[in-house]
């Protein structure tokens, strides 16, 4: 077990950060990333602690010991809240916050506030309340306290003896279909431009990668737009879609900027954020963005491939594009800007850039216009121009090609 303190000059709630090993390769033992998702959600973590156990307790998570540690941590502190780095169950976590007298929350929740306060869009803020209401409904015993069996009869609030809970989650259950059914409107909006861009034959193209792989400040360079991009976690969330002239072929590609993957994204998450996803999903090229300045970077892409096989789309054709070249130190720095990387025992064309300072934007470009091209032609008439080894025709179904 290691604990240490941090500090913040903001006045922002004090947390104590708690990572469990359970032996698992993307344990993160500095909590850094449990550490910037707090910052960004408007947390000040005071202090830090990790363990390793062979399985979870089934009561407090941590044990008996343990939480005594992390409790004694943060009156030590002056700390008013618990995060957990892993998921807790509601069990767990009413009995934590009882042990500990203070809240205690994990990654799943934080995840779910910060994706509240950043949505901007209508589409964004339903799917990110479809998947709260979808958390608060495995919780109702920890959150609701007024759980006394109501009075029946005639003018009650519910029936002979219900009670309290029971009208709470039919409350929940009504407001989720009712979320829902706003999405299923949206998704259908969405799917009609779709098929809009599919009659005008526009070749899609959509950025997906680990969250602060720098997907917008590359959007912003490609389309000479102004999404909104930060050096911080889920800068944005709400798909952007803008028009892409490729000069080099004489011809436009639409390109969409998609939400970012994270480590551990709750399933109620990317369930309900498959309206934004589909543009993923309907892409004839993925860019899938890489921080080739994070040592852990193949974790990271371990992570979007799990998510992109979630809503079936590991099938489309991909692209490495490793950002933040500049940000490489010298040792790291690649013998070329163009070659390819194995992922799961195929060989994926890759490039590297630097969204920041443009540095590889014209051989990205070249490979997209590559592609848009070749996407023109049938299957008998070859693969993609500048692209001997078939690599990005490869997993492209005939049926994926225009006429």
């Amino acid at each position: 077990m290691s604990a240490n303190a941090t500090s913040s000059p903001n006045t922002a709630i004090p947390v104590v950060l708690v990572g469990v090993d359970f032996g698992l390769p993307h344990f993160d033992s500095e909590l850094e990333e449990l550490g910037l998702l707090a910052q960004t959600a408007g947390l000040n973590p005071v202090a830090r602690i990790t363990c390793k156990r062979k399985a979870p307790d089934a009561a407090l998570f941590v044990g008996s010991g343990k939480a005594d540690e992390i409790r004694m941590l943060a009156q030590m502190h002056g700390a008013q809240e618990v995060l957990f780095d892993q998921a807790l169950s509601p069990a767990q976590q009413r009995n934590l916050e009882r042990h500990m007298e203070i809240p205690v929350n994990d990654r799943t929740l934080l995840i779910l506030e910060i994706f509240a306060q950043r949505a901007r869009s209508h589409e964004g803020k339903l799917q990110v309340e479809l998947a709260r209401l979808q958390y608060v409904s495995t919780r109702l015993v920890r959150r609701w306290t007024h759980l006394e069996r109501q009075m029946g009869g005639i003018g009650g609030r519910g029936g002979p003896g219900e009670k309290q809970i029971e009208l709470d989650r039919r409350m929940i259950a009504d407001a989720i279909k009712r979320t829902k059914d706003k999405l299923q409107k949206v998704k259908k909006q969405r799917q009609t431009q779709r098929r809009q861009r599919e009659r005008r034959d526009v070749f899609n193209i959509s950025l997906v990668g680990y969250t602060n792989a720098g997907k917008s400040t590359l959007f912003n360079a490609l389309v000479k737009a102004r999404a909104y991009a930060a050096d911080q976690l889920f800068a944005t969330l709400d798909t952007t879609t803008r028009q892409l002239y490729l000069s080099e072929a004489g011809l436009s590609v639409s390109l969409s900027d998609t939400v970012g993957f994270i480590r551990d994204l709750p399933h109620g998450l990317v369930e309900a954020f498959q309206a934004t996803l589909q543009e993923a999903v309907d892409a004839d090229l993925l860019l899938h963005v890489v921080d080739a300045s994070n040592e852990t970077f193949p974790e990271q892409m371990g992570q979007v491939r799990r998510v992109l096989g979630e809503i079936d789309a590991l099938g489309i054709p991909q692209v490495l594009v490793f950002n933040k070249l500049d940000a490489l130190p010298q040792g790291r720095m690649p013998a070329a800007l163009q070659d390819t990387y194995e992922v799961d025992g195929v060989e994926v064309p890759r490039v590297f850039v630097s969204a920041r300072n443009g540095e590889g934007l014209p051989q990205l470009r070249q490979i997209l216009a590559d592609a848009a091209l070749a996407a023109r032609k049938t299957p008998a008439e070859g693969g993609m121009p500048g692209d001997e080894d078939g690599l990005l025709s490869e997993s492209m179904p005939p049926e994926d090609y225009d006429d």
